[in-house]
């Protein structure tokens, strides 16, 4: 089910579902109606999670009111984490790489600051980050990752001497 709402360019797990063609991502983007879809698909996804979308202008989260419950469910069930990721990857696809930057974001302060998502923390530092297409971006949220890990001494996701400098 979130692999015919998420599509990619590349194979996943469903073999039946065929990769999308960059022609078929130009026609998605050009359709008002699919892109309304899409966002629909992703905010139905966020809930599911216990995140709720406040700007779709912006991309902008927060937690939904059941987000206890739900963050329960992601932490119990990594299954989860391969279905982020591919959502990430789709909204690049689908040119919302600010949503990808605060969805991102989003799972580095619950697993790295509020600690709320302990079992979703490797997929966000090892998946969820390097999907963001800004190398500009990328660089932010991995010097945000950096600032909140510990130990930072342990910190793999980048070089400790560049992240130290990093403006």
């Amino acid at each position: 089910f979130p692999f015919r709402l998420f599509p990619l360019r590349e194979h996943g797990m469903n073999l039946r579902a065929r990769p999308l063609t960059c022609q078929e991502i130009q026609a998605f983007k050009k359709s008002k109606e699919v892109m309304q879809r899409f966002i629909r698909a992703y905010q139905l996804m966020l809930r599911f999670y216990g995140i709720n979308l406040i700007n779709e202008e912006t991309g902008e989260l927060k937690r939904a009111e059941n987000w206890a419950k739900r963050f329960q469910n992601l932490n119990r069930f990594s299954h989860n984490n391969l279905r982020i990721t591919r959502i990430l990857k789709c909204l690049g696809e689908m040119g919302y790489e600010h949503y990808q930057v605060h969805l991102v974001k989003f799972f580095l302060t619950e697993t790295l600051v509020k600690k709320t998502l302990p079992n979703v923390k490797i997929s966000a530092l090892d998946y969820f980050l390097f999907t963001i297409r800004s190398k500009r971006k990328r660089r932010e949220l991995v010097h945000y990752a950096w600032q909140h890990f510990r130990p930072r001494g342990s910190f793999v996701w980048g070089p400790h001497d560049k992240l130290l400098k990093y403006r």
